[in-house]
Parts: structure tokens; sequence; C-alpha cells
């Protein structure tokens, strides 16, 4: 297994750092390679450029500006998102990320005279996780929508490997959040990463110690 985990939040110690090691931790146990990319910690701009748009579709250097993202993405067979809801949707720095990293060539295939609609490009992926935490609550969440969770879970899904199995996970209401739902929602990230990735569920250790908000 080779796993791509992408990271996006602005705060060290944020209970989403805490949602990804449990990701990560789970990925090790399972002896699987993985590789990080968090987005704020290395400073990746979101932003598309105008230059990058001129070339978006020209397949022989629209890789170039975003080459190691590139090339980490056509490496993994499990790909794994884990980012905080901000307005029903995606941080900007994901939402970047995704418009900048997955360029026609490498995320789908434009149509052309035998095909009128795109095609998949990432039928490397085969495995998609996305953990999220929201403010709202549930509830408001599906009176409103959630674009972020449909852009991966559907948008990315579609351009993914036939197939491509899926897990989610959020934690609602973060603002009133207290230790001890915290804790509970680990406990429902590593669940659901032990039925992701086939691990044989172990003892798990206790995440209700200090877990931050």
């Amino acid at each position: 297994m080779r796993a791509l985990v992408v990271y996006s939040h602005p705060k060290d110690g944020s209970f989403n750092s805490a949602v990804r090691d449990t990701v990560l931790e789970k990925l090790h146990q399972a002896g699987a390679e993985v590789r990080l990319i968090d987005l704020y910690k290395e400073g990746f701009s979101p932003v598309l450029s105008a230059h990058e748009l001129d070339i978006y579709e020209d397949t022989s250097c629209n890789c170039d500006p975003v080459a190691r993202h590139v090339d980490d993405l056509r490496w993994c067979d499990t790909l794994i998102f884990v980012y905080p809801t901000w307005w029903y949707g995606l941080p900007a720095m994901l939402k970047g990320w995704l418009d900048r990293v997955l360029v026609p060539g490498v995320a789908f295939l434009m149509p052309d005279a035998e095909n009128a609609d795109i095609r998949a490009g990432l039928t490397n992926v085969t495995r998609l996780g996305i953990f999220t935490t929201c403010g709202a609550s549930w509830w408001l969440t599906r009176l409103i929508g959630a674009p972020g969770r449909r852009t991966l879970q559907r948008g990315v899904r579609l351009i993914c490997a036939k197939g491509c199995k899926t897990t989610y996970a959020a934690h609602h209401l973060m603002d009133s959040s207290t230790p001890e739902s915290r804790a509970r929602h680990l406990g429902v990230v590593a669940r659901k990463m032990d039925k992701f990735i086939g691990t044989t569920p172990q003892k798990s250790k206790n995440h209700g110690k200090g877990v931050p908000a």
C-alpha cells in the first residue's frame, strides 16, 4: 500500500493534527509506505497563476510548477485528506491544491475526437479517505449541504479507479466539543481506518488524554 496523506490546517496542535496522527498510525501499523503533504507547513501557494492557467491543458509542461506533488499523486494507490470544513466547504489552501495539482493529463484526460467527456486519470488510486471537522451540527450541515465533501467524495472519486473504496468521518459541533467527544471521534477514525485499509483492529491507545480542540 502506498498512501498519500494531504493535510491542511494552519495551527500546530489542532484537533485535526490528532486526526492526522491517528490516520498515520493506522497506516504505519498496516505496513504502508506513507508520504505526507502538510500544505501549511511547506508554505504551499494555493493561487493558480495566470501562467498556470495558460498552460493548464498543455500536458507537456502543466505539471512543472507542482512537479513534486504530481509525483506523489501518481505514486500513491491510497489518497487521504485531513482538513477542517470551513463555510461547509474546503479550506482555500486545500481547494487551491486541487486547482493546481489535479491538472489534465494527471487527474483526468480532456475530451478529444473520440471522447466527448473527460475521463479518469487517477486510475492508480483505489482508496479515497476523507477526515474532517465541522463547526456546524450534523443537521445544519445536512440542511445547507456539504460542497467540500461532495467535491472529494464525488468529484475526485469519479476520476479515480473504478470501484474506488471510500471512507468518511466528520466531528461536528467542534466549537462546543469536549475532550470526551474528541476522544470518541478519534476512536471512530481508528475504526474506519481499520476497515478502510483492511487491518485487524488492535487495542487502541487512550486518545482522551490531552486531545486539543
